[in-house]
């Protein structure tokens, strides 16, 4: 998988580029702030509707327009797809695939497959749920991208829930006025349980290629594990902690289970023990988006006990493995690697070994302010970027 052309309209600080790209490493040099990392995060957003910068689209519009596109000319197996989209600030967004209209936006999901890896990937080791959920998330996504449709319904259905527990609070109904409750709880329970079936499967597929993966970059041999640590069987309610709905949990079991039917019933069976907690508190304290993943290293948890280096080789690890469960799972091929200013966060040996594992791959695009912090035998072709305009040696 490759993107042979890549065009941008008032995306973020780019009025207008048109950018041809190569097989093989594609290097972007510049200082920081001229727009380097604007390219990155379009291909990005192009292949998960997601960013790894922003939660949600409308920065990417360039201030003062009405609406940023991006277009991309992707191949694979000699195949070519002309794919773009259309972000609009005050209009729903379009989709067009080879320039017909695509009933949804996320059906353009599938096309084109990207594994990024940045330095806010720290984030998944160290810092809250919400980072862990939003990795797994987001690779389920592209190995089935039916999933985007899944995840958006789950999320309109909890919108609905918690704003019906809202109201229940404030008005203390009871009994025969919470029926409606119930109909959300069997939409919640249905679609929750979809996704944490695939959270289960999906890591169950990711596990061989994360432990090959960081024994490939790591310098001790311990062996990384992922468990999901999940409010369904938790022995207490999960504590609500702020306004975005990470959490943290007493006590936790880890889900070993990703029998569809055996998840539902842990569902609808927590979600009655805990219905007046929720009622007291107005919102909902089970499902997927109150879970976990927890990342451990030999018997350690790596968040709180790995090191700055350890920690860097498994967010690397990470997403080295996720490249080969796409190139696996998927019928892509390789997906597009970017490997965005992290060059320069990683030592001499790191940088060497990253250099040598990616090099083989059918695209690979690279940001760094000086070319000087990619490995001399990293052969790439070398593009230069100066307030949003890009241009070729």
């Amino acid at each position: 998988m490759l993107i042979k052309h890549l065009s941008l309209a008032h995306f973020r600080n780019y009025e207008n580029a048109e950018v041809e790209l190569q097989k093989g490493v594609n290097l972007f040099v510049g200082p920081n702030g001229q727009g380097k990392t604007n390219l990155a995060e379009a291909i990005r957003y192009l292949s998960t509707l997601s960013s790894h910068r922003v939660a949600g689209y409308i920065p990417m519009i360039k201030q003062g327009a009405a609406q940023a596109v991006v277009r991309a000319l992707a191949s694979f197996d000699d195949r070519d797809v002309l794919l773009e989209l259309e972000l609009n600030r005050d209009n729903p967004n379009k989709a067009r695939v080879n320039k017909s209209p695509a009933q949804k936006v996320r059906d353009i999901l599938g096309y084109v497959n990207s594994v990024t890896f940045a330095p806010e990937d720290l984030d998944i080791i160290k810092r809250d749920p919400s980072n862990r959920r939003a990795f797994i998330d987001e690779l389920v996504v592209q190995v089935w991208p039916r999933f985007a449709g899944v995840y958006g319904d789950y999320e309109r259905v909890l919108k609905q829930r918690n704003t019906l527990l809202k109201t229940a609070r404030q008005t203390g109904a009871k009994g025969s006025a919470l029926s409606t409750l119930d109909a959300w709880d069997q939409s919640l329970v249905s679609y929750g349980s979809e996704i944490i079936a695939a959270r289960v499967d999906l890591i169950e597929r990711l596990r061989p290629h994360l432990f090959a993966a960081y024994q490939s970059i790591a310098i001790a041999n311990n062996e990384p594990k992922i468990l999901i640590k999940s409010s369904l069987l938790s022995a207490t309610v999960a504590h609500y902690l702020d306004e975005d709905e990470s959490s943290e949990f007493a006590e936790a079991e880890f889900l070993n289970t990703g029998d569809r039917a055996e998840i539902e019933e842990l569902f609808r069976l927590k979600l009655q023990s805990v219905r007046n907690k929720e009622l007291e508190r107005g919102i909902t304290l089970v499902g997927p988006h109150r879970d976990d993943l927890v990342l451990l290293l030999g018997s350690l948890p790596a968040k709180g006990y790995a090191s700055h280096g350890e920690s860097w080789s498994y967010a690397l690890a990470l997403r080295l493995a996720s490249i080969a469960l796409l190139r696996a799972e998927t019928r892509s091929g390789d997906p597009i690697l970017i490997l965005d200013d992290v060059f320069a966060e990683l030592d001499a040996g790191r940088r060497e070994r990253l250099a040598q594992m990616v090099k083989e791959n059918e695209q690979v695009l690279i940001t760094a302010a000086v070319a000087e912090d990619i490995p001399k035998d990293l052969i790439a072709t070398v593009f230069h970027v100066k307030a949003g305009v890009v241009t070729s040696e």
